[in-house]
């Protein structure tokens, strides 16, 4: 494997440390059955992954953005770089290998709600010296729990220069567990909340999980999200909510990817709390709006304009 050594004192505003793999987007009338053979009425393809999706957003929305993570050297891969390089990501610190791109096939309903089958998502996992994480300048970083070998010492070095990191929590595992006491920022799905609680109360689970960071959001999907800030956040201590914009949804396909980028953004620029919650999940609610996590992610402008009609 190999990384790209043309990396050194890499300045962004954002960091994306994580996974990476390649998309195939169904369009079905509703979830297959046992046994069952279905005809899609639309294929879409396109990247993916937690991360990457988020450092996609980052870009999208006028911000400079660096991915770190893997692909592998086949046809995938090479379609996921060419989108990341056409976006205006920094790929110098994406490493290629033999191991094959990661391949999500994802069918999507009319409503928007997704099943999703993965091949090959952690087979291939990295170490920190791949990535030469140490030459990157962020003026925020943001972690998916994966290749959290590298991710630890990253956000540790971030932590103690005052740089905003974000862990981007989709489903509790290993890398997560290991990350999520040691970000300033723990931005978890309620699924995640549900797996690390085992509470369906949502404000019994936040109040748990504010344990393990100074500042902690859940987010809920159409309901909106809640948060909950320690004394020692940078924004103060409080607890909260925020509704869900209203919006007619293709695709739910990578808007909490959407939602993190996004705050992350924010941090690196140092927007209020408020203000960071709404830019958030604006851009969120707009990636819900056509299918595809990647198509639906929306421009600064877009946001802008989304904005100052909502």
């Amino acid at each position: 494997m190999s990384g790209n050594p043309d990396s050194a004192d890499l300045q962004v505003d954002v960091l994306c440390l994580g996974i990476a793999c390649y998309d195939l987007i169904f369009s079905v009338d509703r979830h297959i059955g046992v046994d069952e053979k279905m005809k899609a009425s639309d294929l879409t393809a396109c990247g993916g992954g937690i991360a990457a999706n988020a450092s996609m957003t980052v870009a999208r929305l006028g911000y400079s953005v660096a991915f770190a993570g893997y692909l592998g050297r086949d046809m995938y891969g090479d379609k996921h770089l060419d989108e990341l390089n056409a976006a205006g990501v920094n790929t110098a610190l994406v490493v290629r290998g033999e191991w094959p791109t990661s391949l999500s096939a994802i069918l999507v309903k009319p409503d928007g709600s997704r099943a999703l089958v993965n091949y090959g998502l952690g087979r291939e996992m990295p170490g920190g010296e791949e990535f030469h994480l140490e030459d990157c300048r962020p003026c925020a970083v943001l972690v998916d729990g994966h290749y959290h070998e590298a991710a630890a010492p990253l956000v540790a070095r971030a932590r103690a220069a005052g740089i905003p990191t974000v862990l981007d929590g989709d489903t509790l595992h290993p890398g997560s567990k290991t990350l999520m006491e040691m970000v300033e920022f723990l931005v978890v799905s309620e699924h995640f909340a549900r797996q690390f609680s085992r509470q369906d109360d949502m404000g019994e689970a936040r109040k748990q999980l504010s344990h393990c960071a100074p500042s902690t959001i859940i987010t809920l999907g159409e309901r909106g999200l809640c948060w909950r800030n320690r004394s020692d956040s940078r924004f103060g201590a409080g607890a909260g909510s925020f509704p869900a914009f209203a919006i007619t949804a293709e695709d739910t396909t990578g808007a909490g990817d959407a939602f993190h980028g996004a705050f992350a953004a924010g941090l690196s620029r140092g927007m209020a709390w408020e203000e960071l919650l709404r830019f958030a999940s604006a851009v969120g609610a707009l990636c819900c709006t056509r299918k595809g996590a990647r198509i639906g992610i929306p421009t600064g402008s877009e946001v802008a304009a989304f904005l100052a009609r909502n």
